[in-house]
């Protein structure tokens, strides 16, 4: 039966309300975003100057070429390292995980529902109870300052491979079905049937890993100090006698573009697989 939408004065009204409220909410989500650009543009006076005005006088670009000359800073070598680490990171974590879930959620054997009560109880231990375990392990083999020690520690997520469980337990099984006719083994089954037809979680849990590898801080910071990451690289400025809040603000901007690109870019694949997630669970 087609759902009747409500029509006349009250449902205009309605309609009018949500859309107040909506626009309301974006322009208060948008304030952040603008003070960036907006000081990011600016000189240190007019940051911090009395006389709010809503734009500068003028848009000093030169801020951010100021910013990627400043050596003190190494800005750039920040978001060098911070594209390997979170793209590398991303595509192991959720090779890994993708390939744990569907082993749980379509590989019958007798321990599946004893290894994801294992794999769920993980979720329950804080971070800073690992984290000494962990830098102890990484610096017994010889992976400080490097690249491994920043990216194959965070390649192991419980949380990741949960969600591509709930998420493999409501694929349609007939297609899985027709592939073992048709000859396929296990793994071709899920390399050439199942990846192709689930672009959608692997979206949602790859932009999901991507932003939590490109905001991390302590860990990069703590392992990596030699290779610093863009978040350990905008830290720099605080640690400055006489920080430049201009560069600071352009940074900040520049550091949030890639997470910006990927959501616009990705927001559909997102939603669709935050929601098919929760289809049998």
């Amino acid at each position: 039966m087609a759902m009747v939408r409500p029509t006349g004065p009250r449902a205009a009204v309605g309609t009018g309300v949500l859309y107040l409220v909506a626009g309301v909410a974006a322009i208060l989500f948008l304030i952040p975003f603008y003070l960036l650009v907006r000081n990011g543009l600016s000189t240190d006076l007019e940051i911090s100057a009395p006389d709010w005005k809503l734009f500068p006088s003028t848009l000093h670009f030169s801020n951010v070429t100021d910013l990627f000359d400043n050596r003190s800073v190494r800005f750039s070598e920040g978001l060098r390292n911070s594209v390997v680490v979170s793209v590398t990171q991303t595509l192991g974590a959720v090779t890994l995980a993708s390939m744990a879930g569907y082993g749980l959620a379509r590989i019958p054997f007798r321990y599946a529902n004893a290894v994801f009560v294992m794999m769920l109880a993980t979720l329950m231990i804080p971070a800073a109870v690992t984290f000494v375990p962990s830098f102890i392990l990484v610096t017994e083999i010889g992976w400080i300052n490097s690249y491994q020690g920043l990216i194959v520690p965070g390649m192991f997520q419980a949380f990741a491979a949960f969600l591509f469980r709930q998420y493999f337990i409501g694929f349609p099984i007939e297609l899985e079905e027709a592939a073992r006719i048709d000859g396929l083994s296990t793994w071709g089954t899920y390399w050439r049937i199942v990846v192709p037809n689930s672009k959608s979680i692997f979206a949602a849990v790859g932009s999901i890993t991507f932003i939590a590898s490109w905001n991390a801080f302590l860990w990069p910071f703590v392992v990596g100090r030699n290779r610093p990451t863009v978040q350990v690289a905008l830290s720099s400025f605080l640690n400055s006698q006489t920080p430049r809040m201009s560069q600071l603000f352009a940074a900040s901007a520049i550091a949030i573009l890639p997470l910006l690109i990927a959501f616009v870019l990705l927001q559909r694949y997102i939603v669709e697989g935050v929601e098919r997630t929760g289809i049998n669970g």
